[in-house]
């Protein structure tokens, strides 16, 4: 169960740097405010659902204890 929770974190904290990606190119070109909105919005969401995954694993496997 802990492999599987740090493979999930991986993917999450992947999809988190990809979101920061086209949030910045996207403000660089100059797009809507509103899309550059719904990215870091969507940002936030990831970053606590990796942050959970993060610690839900530290919990399954003793802290590295």
């Amino acid at each position: 169960m802990s492999t599987f929770t740090t493979v999930l974190s991986l993917i999450v904290m992947g999809l988190v740097v990809l979101v920061l990606i086209r949030g910045l190119y996207n403000m660089l070109k100059g797009g809507s405010g509103n899309t550059s909105n719904k990215l870091m919005q969507m940002r936030i969401v990831l970053q606590a659902v990796a942050i959970a995954l993060i610690m839900l694993t530290l919990w399954l496997t003793g802290g590295g204890r």
